[in-house]
């Protein structure tokens, strides 16, 4: 082959390539996962959701952040592992005793366990009280690895700044806003 032809065979390779990159017509590009941002009184935490490992688990809080059902909320669980929040409850300091144990709001209505997400630091999940399907607006954040959790939760999200806040977490900490971008 000449070096016309090799380069010719090079041009159309390249070409195709490049075709295959593209999108196609009318074809939205997928879009990036959301992160959630949590402005505590410590600092600010933010998690990067992860949709395509727990779509309708990440929908879930996504609307309820889109509500404000966060604002407000007072960390319920802190402990060497991780951190809890998510429970209306503990807007009232006064029924401390019950915090973590109130379902105000539906649950997500499936199990969205992965193999490949495991609970390592940084990990978020969704708390229940026996069935994950059963899950709903209480959500850990793992402070340490436990692989004893794993198969049991669902993991929608991996905390991308913020960690040396999620540390400092007490009971009892308010978290002031929790946003989308």
């Amino acid at each position: 082959m000449t070096g016309r032809g090799i380069l010719g065979v090079v041009v159309i390779v390249v070409l195709a390539g490049v075709g295959l990159a593209w999108p196609v017509s009318g074809q939205a590009p997928p879009a990036a996962n959301p992160i959630l941002v949590l402005d505590t009184a410590k600092g600010v935490i933010e998690v990067e959701l992860l949709r395509g490992d727990a779509p309708k688990s990440v929908d879930y809080i996504v609307a309820l952040v889109q509500k404000n059902f966060y604002r407000g909320l007072r960390f319920h669980r802190a402990e060497r592992a991780l951190v809890q929040l998510g429970d209306a409850a503990s807007r009232d300091v006064s029924k401390k005793a019950w915090w973590g144990r109130s379902v105000h709001t539906p649950t997500v209505g499936v199990a969205e366990i992965s193999r490949k997400l495991v609970h390592v630091r940084g990990m978020v999940g969704l708390a229940h009280s026996g069935n994950p399907a059963f899950a709903h607006s209480q959500f850990y954040i793992m402070k340490a690895s436990d692989m004893s959790l794993n198969g049991k939760y669902t993991l929608f999200g991996r905390v991308r700044s913020g960690m040396a806040v999620v540390d400092t977490l007490q009971v009892g900490d308010i978290l002031k806003q929790a946003t989308i971008k």
